[in-house]
């Protein structure tokens, strides 16, 4: 089950959405993320770990590029925490 969630959010002028599969619980994994106006979709979830607050995701994009992505749960906000370029 694909499940949208969370507002849209605007950091540094750039707007990042996730969506997510929810199993078990509710956004157990990022399928797929917007930015701007651009989708990503995750081919890879290389890492994921937590924080006292946040669930961390590192994920691999069809673009081949590595990207952090941060769900802070209790205020069901995402956000971009780092990139990676590999390939170019």
């Amino acid at each position: 089950m694909v499940h949208n969630r969370g507002p849209v959010i605007e950091s540094d002028r750039v707007k990042l959405r996730v969506e997510c599969y929810a199993g078990r619980k509710a956004d157990e994994r990022p399928l797929r993320f917007h930015l701007g106006q651009r989708e990503y979709r995750v081919q890879e979830l290389i890492d994921q770990w937590y924080g006292p607050e946040d669930t961390f995701f590192k994920v691999r994009a069809d673009d081949g590029n590595l990207y952090v992505l941060r769900h802070a749960r209790d205020e069901d906000i995402w956000s971009l925490e780092s990139t990676r370029q590999l390939g170019e």
